[in-house]
């Protein structure tokens, strides 16, 4: 292997790749731009080590939300060798596919059916097309992040901004055909007027309601009931993205907790612990829609996808590492919580535990944010202003991690009030959201 450091094979990156990275989440520009590590020789547990050999605790996104078990999972990845061993893919097809598909609709009651992709965007692209082939109708209306594919970023065909307030800004529908203009309708959750407005506008065409049942803090009273009521009434589906919310307070989806079962669920990310797969899963009468359209991938039929989730979501069940995700995400809410008091930084602490987060109230509070993940990084930590909890992570290193925290909003105070905040950064200040990469 070639001896080059993180920042040197970005470069080499982005002369070859365009953006740099396969995903936005992932840029360094996002974290520390001309700093961040970038890349990993070595991942196991809640530590990371780049391709220098330093070794970090991984206190920010936990391989962006996949990897709900942490890193390396040893009852996952055995699971994973027996598969290679005896063949990822053939002629015929896995039967994992069909134990999944049991396990899944035995932790959600109410769903009949199952089908599978191997990743969260193109596992919602499925969603919606069964939603249009079931109700023979076009308009989705929307709340909340759902990927890159074109049903969603029409939504900017009618407003550059329309996809601003669902958690990230600057994303550009070039490339997305003109005639998608009005297809996708977006409204703020918890927003129940906005929602009214929305499913009027889609009037007697509205397919769907896509959102998530929960990201940050919990639905108001009557805020899921009101879209349920209000979708059946219409003869329109009820799509539940659980790709972030789902298997972080439960084993599951986190709708299960709410009372509201949707028509269509979607898993991603935390359902197989950092191996490509997504499941959507829905009633029988939903469901058999997917044989009025077109759905059909190679890979979709491997075996190490739904083998991993097999593995994790039986392992997840059985070591009831929702309750630690939960635990964890307080301990680390609660050090937030405390450094802020303690030093007098100004910041606002929000997010369901196991996908906890903060704003900091101050001015300049990217530059400071910046120079946040700056000083942790040179304590040993990969951190930025959110925590996605792992099951692998232990008591001890949250304690550490909170006494890097102390330390760390003490330099951010006195930067503040010194006026020093950018002086301090050895690099720019860190993107806000999409931007193109000269």
């Amino acid at each position: 292997m070639e001896s080059v450091t993180g920042q040197a094979l970005y470069q080499r990156a982005r002369k070859r790749i365009p953006g740099g990275t396969q995903l936005l989440s992932k840029r360094p520009e996002m974290f520390l731009p001309e700093q961040w590590p970038a890349y990993y020789s070595k991942a196991q547990g809640a530590e990371v080590w780049d391709l220098d050999g330093n070794r970090y605790i991984d206190m920010s996104y936990g391989g962006i939300g996949a990897c709900v078990l942490g890193f390396a999972d040893p009852d996952v990845d055995d699971a994973v060798r027996q598969t290679i061993a005896n063949g990822s893919a053939c002629t015929l097809n896995a039967p994992e596919e069909v134990y999944l598909a049991d396990l899944l609709c035995e932790l959600h009651p109410w769903a009949d059916m199952v089908r599978y992709v191997r990743c969260g965007g193109e596992a919602m692209a499925a969603a919606v097309r069964i939603a249009r082939a079931k109700t023979k109708r076009d308009k989705i209306v929307f709340c909340g992040y759902h990927g890159w594919q074109d049903w969603y970023l029409a939504a900017n065909l009618a407003e550059d901004d329309a996809l601003s307030g669902h958690l990230l800004p600057g994303l550009s529908p070039a490339g997305v055909p003109r005639g998608l203009t009005g297809t996708a309708l977006p409204f703020p959750y918890n927003d129940i007027p906005a929602f009214h407005k929305a499913v009027e506008e889609a009037g007697s065409d509205l397919a769907a309601v896509v959102m998530e049942p929960q990201r940050g803090g919990p639905p108001a009273p009557g805020f899921l009931e009101t879209i349920r009521e209000e979708t059946r009434k219409r003869g329109a589906l009820l799509v539940f993205d659980e790709i972030t919310a789902g298997f972080r307070l439960n084993t599951g989806g986190i709708h299960l907790l709410r009372g509201v079962m949707p028509d269509i669920a979607v898993f991603a990310k935390a359902i197989s612990n950092g191996y490509p797969m997504g499941a959507i899963i829905g009633t029988g009468e939903a469901m058999q829609a997917a044989q009025d359209t077109f759905l059909s991938s190679t890979h979709w039929t491997e075996r190490i996808g739904p083998t991993a989730a097999l593995a994790a979501v039986r392992k997840h069940q059985r070591v009831d590492a929702a309750a630690h995700l939960v635990r964890t995400g307080e301990s680390v809410q609660q050090a937030w919580r405390d450094a802020a008091t303690a030093t007098g930084l100004r910041i606002t602490v929000a997010g369901m535990p196991p996908l906890a987060r903060f704003t900091i109230d101050e001015a300049e509070p990217q530059a400071v944010k910046t120079l946040f993940v700056q000083e942790m990084l040179d304590r040993g930590f990969l951190a930025s202003n959110a925590f996605y909890a792992m099951y692998a992570h232990t008591e001890a290193q949250v304690q550490c991690y909170a006494a890097a925290v102390r330390e760390v909003f003490q330099n951010l105070r006195t930067a503040i009030d010194a006026n020093d905040v950018t002086k301090r950064l050895r690099g720019p200040v860190a993107h806000s959201g999409f931007f193109r990469l000269a």
